[in-house]
């Protein structure tokens, strides 16, 4: 099917932008690497009047690293950029892991890690990633900006803390803790391009149990982070047991349902398996 029609804007920087979402409302959307926007397009599912484009804006292709502050993730840095970058790979390993799961490098090229949240897929490869590093979510209108916990930006399906007229200016991630390790592993029905059956991020200490962080995507209807698992380390045992654990919460916590790419009892059983292969790996230093 043909694009359904609409009218071009380039803002020239974030107060245009702001200007032209509070003018134009619901009938605008913001259009950085479109890679999910253009398909629904196409797909007739949505259909704005308005589309600003927001690839020009200095401010937003931003991606810097500052030793106090952490890593800056402007709203138009592509996913390829992300996985370029030689500070991610070494400090961020866990987000970088996930940005190279997602899709392929063509797509890659234009979308976005902004666009992967924004878009509020359950199964969003960089959500456990941003997740376990206590990522924030700068969120800038014609009010004002504000700063919204990743943790608290994912409300439903498809569906964002962001209010109307807002959009999403950067990331931020904090440093993750001294001598900290982190991945993520993908389970999906191909090896090539494909969402993710069960997708499980985690955080870990190199020589200890004492700092385990553990979020999932595609097992709940928003990426989900499993709090309960943090405080393991006390109730004692060996690793083995103490990932043992780690995975039978994770099977109670999530909430996983049947779609055409897999069972529930699948995905939890998946679940289950890729977080312990996951932390064992890590662990193990592989």
């Amino acid at each position: 099917m043909p694009l359904p029609k609409f009218e071009y804007l380039k803002p020239e920087d974030t107060q245009e932008v702001t200007e032209l979402l509070a003018e134009y409302g619901d009938e605008a959307k913001i259009f950085a690497g479109g890679t999910d926007l253009l398909l629904l397009m196409r797909d007739g599912v949505l259909k704005p009047r308005y589309l600003i484009d927001v690839k020009g804006i200095e401010e937003l292709r931003r991606l810097s690293y500052d030793q106090q502050d952490g890593l800056h993730i402007g709203a138009t840095t592509t996913l390829n950029q992300m996985i370029e970058s030689d500070v991610v790979k070494g400090r961020f390993e866990v987000l970088w892991n996930a940005s190279r799961s997602v899709a392929d490098p063509l797509l890659r090229n234009r979308a976005t890690l902004v666009g992967n949240i924004c878009n509020a897929s359950p199964a969003a490869d960089t959500a456990p990633a941003l997740l376990v590093l206590d990522a924030e979510v700068e969120v800038l209108s014609k009010d004002g900006e504000r700063t919204v916990p990743i943790e608290e930006f994912f409300t439903g399906v498809k569906k964002t803390s962001m209010k109307p007229g807002e959009f999403v200016k950067a990331v931020r991630v904090p440093n993750p803790p001294k001598g900290a390790r982190g991945g993520y592993l993908k389970w999906g029905r191909t090896r090539g391009e494909d969402l993710a059956i069960v997708g499980v991020g985690a955080l870990i200490a190199n020589s200890s149990a004492k700092l385990i962080r553990v979020a999932l995507s595609s097992v709940a209807p928003t990426p989900i982070r499993i709090r309960e698992v943090e405080k393991i380390h006390e109730e004692g045992g060996s690793l083995s047991k103490q990932i043992q654990k780690v995975a039978f919460i994770v099977q109670e916590k999530i909430a996983p349902i049947t779609d055409v790419r897999s069972g529930k009892e699948y995905r939890r059983h998946m679940a289950g398996l890729v977080t312990r292969r996951l932390l064992t790996r890590l662990f193990e230093g592989s």
